[in-house]
């Protein structure tokens, strides 16, 4: 791909926008930056809050520790972090530089101060409202559809920023239409190193980082560990336990950053460990390792244009089996080696469902991770699933549609069961 087309530009820039660093599970980082943002609009430590969450967003902050608070979970505790100890300007990082006593102060704020969360009417799967008060003053600030995204800031009556929802970041963000797996692997192959590689280089340290911890110490189910202890030191156990042991880690508190793809650290650690643990086995050159993750990090975005940012679809199904790819890549395969594995994995895993942030997340990705490795295994064998078989179609696009398809659109009803699921337990 030429380095001075349009296409090769806007999937430079693509990687850009989702290749960032943020730390803890990316729904309650984003409601401590909507709370963090209200606060410094407010100007005082408020008296009263209340968050208003879509069913997506309470979903994936109910059962997730939120990091540098103590341990705290939940909605009550994203908010609270936010306010006391939040700084709006570092975003996805909100609450990064956290010190000990804010920690204390946090919980102490907590058990204080009346935090009321509500369901919030709306059609976007990614909205959250949080207003302070204080001394019959208040300050309200909304994010929706991206987890920076602020659409409105409003302070006693006046509103001081208003946006449409779709009209800001997204607007402003590269043409994700453009994405294809053709074009996706001849830029993999193509792509200038120097335009990628502070990028894939700052991926490849935060995520083996977060991963090395969740190996090493007691976090969550401990998947990343059992898989090895159950399993053996085989590869194809490494590629799983590694990223499983990142998950394991980030959604239980662990307060180190990670590099998101998509939203999501569990996808941007998906979609980089595996193939990073294979690189190591093979004793690829950098080079090389750098061009299967800019492969693997693009075909999990692509996969996820279609389905959207949050669904009851498994987010790690996405990046699983864009990690299979990356893995293909190393291995020797040319694109349509890539593209029959990235098939062959979405036909068996694509029927896992996303109920929120938690431990079993590692798991879900465990699984996912197995598939992309076996979709490759099979292509090689002279084995594939082929159009026709269920939801797949002939042609690696088509299945991409289909699969977002349903994502987005087919299982809407099913996201609505497990929120309603969850908010009984």
């Amino acid at each position: 791909m030429e380095r001075t087309s349009i296409q090769y530009q806007t999937y430079v820039q693509i990687l850009k926008e989702e290749l960032v660093p943020a730390m803890g599970c990316t729904e309650p980082i984003a409601l401590a930056y909507c709370a963090a943002k209200a606060k410094e609009v407010l100007g005082v430590l408020p008296e009263r809050c209340v968050v208003e969450a879509s069913g997506n967003i309470v979903k994936n902050v109910k059962s997730v520790i939120v990091p540098n608070t103590g341990g705290l979970k939940g909605i009550e505790a994203a908010a609270a972090a936010g306010v006391v100890a939040g700084d709006a300007g570092r975003v996805l990082e909100v609450i990064a530089g956290v010190t000990q006593e804010q920690k204390i102060q946090i919980k102490e704020y907590m058990e204080k101060t009346p935090i009321q969360v509500k369901p919030l009417e709306t059609d976007e799967l990614l909205d959250m409202i949080v207003t302070l008060y204080r001394d019959g003053s208040y300050a309200k600030v909304r994010i929706a559809n991206y987890h920076t995204n602020i659409v409105l800031i409003e302070k006693d009556g006046e509103k001081l920023y208003e946006m449409g929802v779709m009209a800001t970041e997204e607007a402003q963000m590269a043409d994700r239409s453009l994405l294809n797996v053709k074009d996706i692997d001849d830029f993999a192959r193509t792509v200038e190193l120097e335009d990628v590689k502070e990028l894939i280089g700052r991926q490849i340290e935060y995520n083996s980082a977060i991963s090395k911890e969740g190996l090493e110490h007691d976090w969550g189910a401990n998947i990343g560990s059992v898989l090895l202890k159950a399993y053996g030191d085989d590869i194809r156990v490494r590629a799983r336990a590694v990223a499983a042991a990142g998950s394991d880690a980030r959604m239980s508190g662990c307060e180190m950053p990670v590099i998101i793809n998509s939203g999501s650290g569990n996808q941007g650690m998906t979609a980089s460990l595996p193939v990073i643990e294979y690189a190591k086995e093979l004793k690829v050159s950098e080079e090389e390792l750098y061009r299967a993750l800019v492969l693997s990090n693009l075909v999990t975005i692509h996969q996820k244009t279609g389905i959207g940012r949050l669904s009851a679809y498994c987010g790690a199904v996405s990046a699983g089996c864009g990690a299979g790819c990356g893995i293909a890549y190393l291995l020797g395969g040319d694109y349509a080696t890539i593209a029959h594995t990235l098939v062959n994995a979405l036909a068996i895993v694509s029927g896992i469902i996303c109920d929120g942030a938690k431990p079993s997340c590692a798991g879900k990705i465990a699984a996912a991770v197995d598939a992309g490795i076996l979709g490759y295994q099979m292509y090689i064998n002279g084995q594939q699933f082929r159009g026709g078989d269920g939801i797949i179609s002939k042609g690696v696009e088509n299945t991409i549609r289909n699969v977002g398809r349903l994502g987005k659109e087919g299982m809407k009803e099913t996201d609505k069961e497990i929120i309603q699921i969850m908010t009984d337990c």
